[in-house]
């Protein structure tokens, strides 16, 4: 289900999705965006919308402070694993907690956090998340040194997912981090 892509562009994360909410062999176009703003950060989630409308509606997002590797490791990792359990949505298997996979950008740096809260910072400067993933990273890549714009290149991306991905949907939405 879906494909979050992500760029940085002139110290600045640029983030779009698709709409597409899976369940099977059932598409639902959803109305509700999977990337979005909340406080300095952008966000753009795949795994579950109940994942994402905790992040974009109950997340008291932390304000990044001194070093952001630390900080993104530490204090933001433990807001949303308190965020996510407080709204019910974290899973415990084998005492191991579990969630789910998103995009987010700070200070004009993209991270991927993956499902075991393990934060990842790709040396390319750009990232793609959800069953789409592949198609969109080659698109990404492809695109690297064609002097696009970062919504050019989003939406190859997302066009290259959509193309290739039965679980990839439009309409796309976009979001950007704030200044």
């Amino acid at each position: 289900m879906t494909v979050i892509v992500g760029l940085v562009h002139h110290k600045r994360v640029h983030l779009a999705g698709d709409s597409a909410g899976i369940a099977g062999y059932q598409l639902t176009i959803r109305r509700d965006p999977k990337v979005f703003t909340n406080g300095p950060y952008v966000f753009g989630f795949t795994t579950s919308f109940r994942m994402g409308q905790l992040l974009h509606h109950a997340f008291n997002a932390p304000h990044p402070e001194g070093n952001l590797d630390k900080f993104m490791a530490t204090k933001f990792i433990d807001a949303v694993r308190t965020c996510l359990k407080d709204g019910g949505f974290a899973r415990k298997d084998s005492e191991q907690e579990a969630a789910g996979t998103f995009l987010v950008g700070a200070r004009g740096r993209l991270f991927v956090i993956a499902g075991d809260y393990q934060v990842a910072e790709p040396a390319d400067r750009y990232a793609a998340v959800g069953c789409g993933e592949e198609f969109a990273l080659g698109a990404l890549h492809a695109t690297a040194q064609l002097g696009l714009g970062p919504r050019e290149r989003l939406d190859a991306a997302l066009h290259a997912a959509d193309h290739h991905s039965a679980g990839v949907a439009a309409p796309y939405t976009y979001a950007k981090e704030p200044r």
